[in-house]
């Protein structure tokens, strides 16, 4: 590394070096701007790159995502040409957030891009806005904008009152930790094995999975693609919420079920490793690729298919259990996913309610008598979560509720009428709901 920079100027190498990673995040962005999911954009463009490009890139994507507001309150980015608003999102970023980013360098990767982006009319104004954020402090301060859409905030101060719901925006502007479940390999075995090659690692929340932590050197959570038993299949990135969830359904073994909406794949993974024959499909094709990758590097038995839940290639009434996961507004999630809180407006929970009645009353047309039928989502809202089920209820007498099956899920997560839930701001995992039915009759 030394004699390929020796010859650059003071920063030239971070610059030679970082200017890829910035490229990157200004592609994942533009998709995330499109429509695309940021998980999605961040596996297209990511590819390639060497680790720290990566990481890197990421960081950068993530944290606009996250500080957006405040960014665009400081750039005042109305005067500006649309095209460059992520390149001086970017620039800001560093210079307010990433302390160990040289304030020369994140200028000057920031006038490269701008000269890509929209030609070299565009630098000057680009170079003298970030220089000028910099004279003024920006480095590592903030102004106090709210970095979530103002409505969102409020509804959750109405629901959880104000000291709770500042807690969960802190919750949703930290960085996430990296959480392992097991899949090939036992707890203890994947707990041993990272241990052995240098891994430190902690129980999660409720002891569902491992936190992986930071190595000395280089003081960084690796990549999960560099852990120890990756390739073996040893191990699935989960967060505790979502592997609770299939300890909550407590399918029992043997019983074949479908998981109708199941990219990426964990909660298929973990039905399977509790002894259930899995049929996982979902109607999205464009992620039909990491569900196959999934099982097949987990090393589980589970069929895929792409199909759509309101016309699934299944008999009505021939299946021991259906999980539908449903796709929601996934409130419960944005730490993980900081672009989410950006695609919400105060309509969405009517419309993905509509969605997700559809999707439970499909699933509840193959469910065998006395089978299970379990309802999921990532959201934190209750238009999403028990106001479908109690419609659903209403509208289908021949199910209820069933009692938990799994007594060592802690009672904290149940609601008074034995709902799933976990809120981050009190429970330190995503947010997550589900709801155990039975058809009785």
């Amino acid at each position: 590394m030394k004699s390929r920079c020796r010859h650059l100027p003071r920063g030239g190498c971070w610059i030679k070096e970082a200017t890829a990673a910035r490229r990157a995040a200004l592609e994942i962005l533009r998709d995330v701007r499109a429509g695309a999911p940021l998980t999605d954009a961040r596996d297209r463009h990511l590819r390639g790159l060497a680790e720290r490009d990566r990481r890197l890139a990421y960081e950068l994507s993530a944290g606009v995502l996250r500080r957006q507001r405040e960014l665009d309150r400081t750039l005042e980015l109305e005067r500006a040409d649309p095209r460059l608003h992520d390149v001086l999102r970017l620039g800001a970023y560093q210079l307010r957030w990433l302390t160990r980013v040289p304030s020369h360098a994140a200028v000057s990767t920031s006038v490269e891009l701008a000269r890509e982006a929209v030609g070299e009319a565009s630098t000057g104004y680009v170079n003298r806005t970030l220089r000028h954020l910099h004279r003024d402090g920006g480095r590592g301060t903030a102004d106090g904008s709210p970095t979530h859409p103002e409505w969102l905030v409020q509804r959750w101060i109405d629901r959880f009152g104000k000291p709770e719901t500042k807690r969960l925006l802190a919750w949703n502007d930290t960085r996430p930790p990296l959480i392992v479940q097991p899949a090939r390999w036992s707890l203890g075995r994947l707990e041993e094995e990272l241990r052995a090659g240098g891994i430190e690692t902690t129980r999660a929340p409720f002891d569902a999975g491992l936190e992986v932590r930071a190595t000395r050197p280089p003081s960084r959570v690796p990549h999960p693609a560099n852990l120890p038993g990756y390739t073996e299949g040893g191990f699935v990135v989960q967060d505790p919420a979502h592997a609770l969830v299939a300890r909550f359904a407590a399918i029992p073994r043997g019983e074949f079920v479908y998981d109708a909406c199941a990219a990426p794949g964990g909660k298929a993974v973990a039905l399977e490793a509790r002894g259930a024959r899995i049929l996982a499909g979902d109607a999205r094709h464009e992620r039909m690729g990491r569900l196959a990758d999934t099982t097949r590097r987990a090393g589980v038995e589970i069929r895929c298919v792409a199909a759509d839940l309101e016309a699934a290639p299944l008999v009505p009434g021939g299946v021991d259990a259906v999980l539908v996961d449903a796709p929601c507004s996934a409130t419960g999630t944005m730490r993980r996913h900081p672009d989410a809180r950006w695609r919400l407006d105060p309509a969405v929970f009517a419309r993905a309610a509509s969605r997700q009645a559809r999707l439970l009353a499909a699933a509840a047309r193959l469910v065998r008598r006395g089978g299970l039928l379990i309802y999921a989502t990532c959201s934190l809202e209750p238009e999403e979560n028990e106001r479908i089920v109690e419609d659903f209820l209403t509208r289908n007498p021949e199910f209820a509720r069933a009692p938990r099956g799994d007594a060592s899920l802690p009672a904290e997560l149940l609601t008074e009428i034995g709902d799933f839930q976990t809120l981050p701001q009190r429970h330190g995992i995503d947010g997550a709901y589900a709801a155990r039915l039975v058809r009785v009759s």
